[in-house]
C-alpha cells in the first residue's frame, strides 16, 4: 500500500512539476477502508482539539506530533498514546516529520504566521491538509496557497467547522429560499466577555524547551515575553489578525455563504484599544468593519470584555431582510419576523444546534480524501476568500480609509500604500514560498 501510495504522489508531483496540474488525484492511492495515518504540526490547541476529532473517525492513526515547545509536545505524545494505545513519534522541527515514511495526512495547528510554510511543503510531499483557521496571515499567503493546492491536487480542509455544523448549515437553507425577502444588511459580530485585558509583562527568558527562534520562524526577530506565546499570539500583528481573523473567518464566513458572495467591492472600518487602551495587546479590543457589495452592506462588529452583542448574542449573522430577520450562532437559529401585530412571514422558534461541527467537518474531510468526487465544506478557496475578506477589514482600519477592492487581481484600486500591506516580508532565512 506504502509503495503504491509513493508512486502515485511522485507521479502527480513530477506532473505538477512541469506546470501541469497532477491529472490522477492523490486521494485515488487511499482505499475506502484502508487507514489514514496522520502527522500533527502544532500540538498545544485547536491542533490537539483536531487530532482528537481525525483519531474520533475510523481506521485512523497518528504516528508523529510536532511541537517547538517540548513540554506541549510531550504531554500530547502521552495523551495521543492513551487514545491510540500507540505512542506517536516527536519532533520539534515539522520538516523531520515531513519526512516520515506512511503519513497521509498533515494536520496544521501552529500560530497564523506559520501556516504556509508546512501548508506548501506538505501540498508539495502530495499530503492531504486540514489546516487551522484562519487559512493565513496575509492576503498573498493565501494566494500562495490557493495555487499550492491547485497545482499538487491535494485534498484541503481549513478549520471553519461551522461549514460541516447542521443547524448553520440549515440556517442558510432558509436565508437562500427567499422567504426573508430582500437582505439589505447583513451584520455579523463577536463579544467575547471571557477575554480580558492582557497585562503587560516584561521580556524575559525562553522557557526550558523551547526553541524560540523557530518559534518566532518568518516574524520579526523580538526577544522572548510571555504574553506573545501560546494563545495570546493573536492579539500581535507579528502572528495574526485580533478578533477578526480568529472569530470573524468563522462568522464572517457564514455572511459570506448566506449571501453567496465572494469578495465587497470596498471596505471602511474603525476602532481601536478603546477598552484596554494601556494593555499589551497591539490588536484592536474594539472594531467595526463595513463592507460594500451589491444591494447590501455586511457589518463585522468585534468587543473584548464584554457580551453586549447584538439579540441578546454574544456572536452570530443577523440576515436583515424585508420580511424578517434570521439570527444564527453556535446555539441554534430563529427567525424574527417584521410587522408586529401584522407579521410579514411566520416566526421560526429557537432550532437548537447539536455541537457536532468539528466532528462532522472531520468527517467531511476523510469523506472527501476517500471519495474524490465529493468537495471539502471548507476547502481551500473558501478558506481563502474568507480570510481575505477579514484581512480586507484589519487593512482599512490600518490605513484609516475607505478601500476599493479589485478581486481578479488581488490588489487595492490606486492605492499603493495599502497594497503594501498584502504581502508579508519574511525574516532570513526564511523565505516566502514561490508556488
Amino acid at each position: 500500500m506504502t509503495d503504491r501510495r509513493s508512486f502515485i504522489k511522485k507521479s502527480a508531483l513530477a506532473t505538477a512539476g512541469v506546470g501541469v496540474a497532477a491529472s490522477m488525484p492523490l486521494a485515488s492511492c487511499v482505499g475506502a477502508n484502508e487507514k489514514l495515518v496522520c502527522g500533527l504540526i502544532g500540538a498545544k490547541g485547536m491542533g490537539f482539539s483536531d487530532l482528537q476529532a481525525f483519531l474520533g473517525q475510523p481506521n485512523t492513526e497518528c504516528a508523529a506530533i510536532a511541537d517547538v515547545d517540548e513540554n506541549v509536545l510531550n504531554q500530547r505524545i502521552a495523551d495521543t498514546e492513551k487514545i491510540q494505545g500507540k505512542k506517536p513519534k516527536g519532533f520539534k522541527d515539522f520538516r523531520k516529520l515531513l519526512e516520515e515514511p506512511g503519513i497521509d495526512v498533515i494536520i496544521i495547528g501552529t500560530p497564523d504566521h506559520w501556516h504556509t510554510i508546512p501548508f506548501v511543503n506538505a501540498a508539495q510531499e502530495g499530503k492531504y491538509i486540514y489546516c487551522e483557521k484562519p487559512l493565513a496571515n496575509s492576503i498573498e499567503e493565501l494566494n500562495i496557497m490557493e495555487r499550492a493546492a491547485s497545482r499538487y491536487g491535494n485534498v484541503v480542509q481549513v478549520g471553519q467547522w461551522q461549514r460541516s455544523d447542521k443547524h448553520w448549515q440549515d440556517a442558510v437553507e432558509f436565508v437562500h429560499s427567499g422567504k426573508l425577502g430582500k437582505i439589505r444588511t447583513v451584520r455579523t459580530w463577536s463579544y467575547q466577555g471571557w477575554m480580558k485585558s492582557i497585562p503587560v509583562k516584561p521580556d524575559g527568558p525562553v522557557p526550558d524547551g523551547v526553541d524560540y527562534d523557530f518559534w518566532l520562524g518568518p516574524a520579526q526577530k523580538r526577544p522572548f515575553n510571555p504574553n506573545r506565546f501560546h494563545f495570546n499570539f493573536r492579539w500581535f500583528w507579528d502572528y495574526a489578525g485580533g478578533m477578526m481573523t480568529d472569530w470573524g473567518v468563522h462568522i464572517i464566513d457564514y455572511g459570506l455563504f448566506g449571501m453567496k458572495a465572494k469578495a465587497p467591492k470596498s471596505v471602511m472600518a474603525m476602532g481601536g484599544k478603546f477598552a484596554y487602551p494601556e494593555d499589551a495587546a497591539e490588536t484592536p479590543d474594539t472594531l467595526q468593519a463595513l463592507y460594500e457589495f451589491d444591494g447590501y452592506t455586511m457589518l463585522w462588529d468585534h468587543g473584548i470584555g464584554i457580551d453586549g452583542g447584538y439579540y441578546g448574542r454574544s456572536h452570530g449573522v443577523g440576515f436583515v431582510g424585508n420580511n424578517g430577520t434570521l439570527v444564527v450562532d453556535r446555539g441554534g437559529w430563529e427567525v424574527i419576523p417584521e410587522g408586529g401585530n401584522n407579521p410579514a412571514m411566520e416566526r421560526v422558534e429557537l432550532i437548537k444546534g447539536d455541537g457536532q461541527g468539528l466532528n462532522n467537518h472531520m468527517k467531511n474531510f476523510i469523506e472527501c480524501i476517500k471519495d474524490t468526487s465529493k468537495t471539502p465544506n471548507a476547502n481551500v478557496a473558501i478558506a481563502a476568500n474568507t480570510a481575505r475578506v477579514c484581512h480586507l477589514g484589519n487593512i482599512a482600519l490600518k490605513t484609516g480609509r475607505r478601500l476599493y477592492w479589485d478581486a481578479d487581481n488581488s490588489k487595492f484600486i490606486d492605492d499603493n500604500n495599502a497594497n503594501e500591506y498584502l504581502t508579508p516580508d519574511y525574516r532570513a532565512p526564511w523565505e516566502l514560498p514561490k508556488v
